[in-house]
């Protein structure tokens, strides 16, 4: 892969990705991780009345999106104890609220349930709708990584469980104030993941076994982030951001390679980060930005700027894409940004496909497809435009969904939607809807 066309989060390792075809996406951002989808013979625009559905299917509340593998389609929900109710603050955590997560199993083509794993699990988080992290799938296997930290591994094709653990009683650890929401990442026979509690921000298990392989990282607040595999010092290196660090690690055996100091904002860290040629950002709220530069000759970064004013942007909701030496996302606020690499300009903002009107944590999922990207907007809107360093240009969009969530005073849906089979895949917190958009 060229360092100009792309770096962005998670990059898997050529020969080593354990995923069978670009036609699925088994997995956070697609095949690779990168946000792309390759497929050929997609829509140039919506037909009136926008995309046909093909099938919906009942779920209940979450933010956790689709994955699609082997004609499966897999996504996980909570549903609450009866005369149990969420708080009618979202941000208030004093009491436990009794309910269940599930996962389920849904055929690719019909929509028809095969299976579903309900196990209880009591909220005690902000926005508590529902899991966050979309499923992973592997070689036979479903991993799934809930709201208040328990991960599961299952065969796909029963739903059996294979093996799991409570992060609160393996580990000790305190779920974030927003729950657990950094997606796991396979890499070859590790499943890696944010877990938290004494020297285990970031944890490897065998992923057939659930067996500790190596923990790292003593950040006593977890963060949101997905670690960044990437290589450069001659060496392999997985690239965790936790809200008081940005640190390296060897994946292999979770061995420190560098550190340098990072103050997230209300400990909130989100995005993973992003590299562009030999350099890497990292943003957060009220201007947490991080610009390094990687060193050529040993592991180790420089630091080009830090928390700077009218520079870089904060994303909340979205990962960033890059893309020849720009990375475009949507700042907190809501504003569609354009910010060069490696000076942070902000080479222009723009409502993008939201409203226009930002009130906070205004949210669009950015996705790749050819030359021009779709964007999937909290408004329950699909949208087809182009990015380039001069500007957003809008080609169409079509109303796709529902929005049945609620956020400072507004209707949205916060769903990170999956492409494949030439279709759109996307919940809400009543249904999933799959959507045909070949061509």
């Amino acid at each position: 892969m060229k360092l100009r066309t792309l770096f962005v989060v998670l990059t898997v390792a050529v020969g080593t990705s354990p995923f069978v075809t670009a036609d699925d996406w088994p997995q956070w951002m697609g095949p690779k991780r990168d946000n792309v989808w390759r497929e050929i013979g997609v829509l140039e625009k919506f037909p009136a009345g926008g995309p046909k559905v093909v099938w919906r299917a009942p779920v209940a509340a979450g933010y956790s999106g689709p994955a699609i593998a082997d004609g499966k389609v897999y996504v996980t929900d909570r549903v609450l104890a009866k005369g149990a109710a969420n708080p009618e603050d979202p941000f208030d955590t004093k009491n436990k609220v009794a309910s269940s997560e599930r996962v389920l199993c849904l055929d690719q083509k019909t929509g028809k349930e095969l299976w579903k794993y309900e196990y209880p699990c009591a909220y005690q988080i902000s926005y508590p709708a529902g899991p966050r992290c979309t499923p992973l799938v592997s070689d036979g296997k479903l991993y799934t990584l809930g709201a208040m930290g328990d991960l599961y591994c299952f065969e796909v094709g029963s739903g059996k469980v294979v093996w799991n653990l409570d992060f609160k009683e393996a580990y000790k650890a305190k779920p974030a104030i927003w729950g657990y929401a950094a997606h796991p990442i396979i890499d070859g026979k590790k499943l890696i993941t944010l877990v938290g509690g004494e020297g285990a921000h970031v944890v490897a298990f065998d992923k057939d076994t659930g067996k500790e392989l190596w923990k790292a990282g003593d950040d006593k607040e977890i963060g949101y982030a997905p670690p960044l595999f990437t290589e450069a010092g001659g060496v392999r290196q997985m690239i965790v951001a936790a809200p008081k660090s940005v640190y390296a690690v060897d994946p292999d055996t979770g061995k420190r390679l560098w550190t340098t100091p990072y103050n997230a904002d209300n400990t909130s860290i989100i995005m993973t980060p992003v590299r562009s040629g030999d350099y890497l950002f990292v943003g957060g709220y009220r201007t947490k930005n991080l610009m390094l530069k990687l060193t050529a000759d040993k592991p180790g970064v420089e630091v080009v700027f830090k928390d700077k004013k009218g520079a870089g942007l904060s994303p909340v909701n979205v990962q960033p894409f890059v893309q020849d030496g720009v990375i475009y996302g949507h700042d907190e606020g809501g504003a569609l940004m354009a910010v060069a690499v490696p000076s942070g300009k902000r080479l222009w903002d723009s409502p993008g496909p939201l409203s226009g009107d930002p009130r906070g944590s205004d949210t669009s999922f950015i996705v790749k497809n050819g030359d021009r990207f779709f964007f999937f907007a909290e408004s329950g809107e699909l949208v087809i435009g182009k990015l380039t360093e001069k500007g957003y240009e809008e080609v169409d969009r079509a109303k796709v969904i529902e929005q049945t969530g609620a956020a400072f005073g507004r209707k949205v849906v916060w769903c990170a939607p999956a492409f494949a089979d030439k279709k759109m895949y996307v919940r809400n917190d009543k249904e999933l809807v799959c959507l045909d958009l070949a061509k």
